[in-house]
């Protein structure tokens, strides 16, 4: 009896990790930084990124001042984690893409953790890549003009941290 009940646990437990480890919903992310005049500037963001346990690996492209995020296995982390970082360097976001997993597409429902991701169009990406438009992750100019485009979304103008508005590229 008690070999068979310690095996159950056991069952049971592996089936409850299985379920909470899934696939990571964001594959990579890229950021465009604003802000950068030198490669000092782009290794002080560099530096920040990679210090966060989430990430496999930055790369930086100093043509475009583009870091290209990728994650360890089945780990992701939030876009404003990932924003405060490039802040914390001192410097800003003008662009954030994400690369979403077909399953997080087809879903039209995005979670990270307590965070969520809202699709502002049905237009679907055929890369999988979307943008955030929100506040804090492009321009001060094109935040205004999209906050007109988007008025109808009554969460957009909200400025919620939990909650992200992504559009298809």
């Amino acid at each position: 009896m008690k070999t068979f009940t310690i095996k159950s646990f056991i069952a049971v437990l592996g089936l409850l990790v299985a379920s909470f480890s899934g696939h990571a919903q964001i594959s990579k992310v890229d950021i465009m930084a604003t802000g950068l005049t030198c490669s000092m500037c782009s290794n002080a963001i560099n530096k920040q990124l990679k210090s966060l346990s989430q990430i496999a690996d930055v790369a930086t492209d100093l043509n475009t001042n583009t870091f290209t995020i990728s994650f360890n296995d089945n780990q992701t982390v939030s876009p404003k984690v990932l924003k405060d970082a490039v802040e914390k360097a001192g410097f800003f976001v003008g662009s954030m893409v994400l690369t979403l997993s077909p399953e997080a597409v087809a879903a039209q429902q995005v979670a990270v953790g307590d965070d969520s991701l809202v699709f502002i169009e049905d237009k679907k990406a055929s890369s999988n890549q979307y943008r955030v438009v929100d506040k804090g992750f492009v321009t001060q100019k094109e935040y205004k003009k999209l906050s007109k485009t988007y008025a109808k979304h009554g969460s957009y103008s909200s400025e919620n941290d939990k909650v992200y508005h992504i559009v298809a590229l």
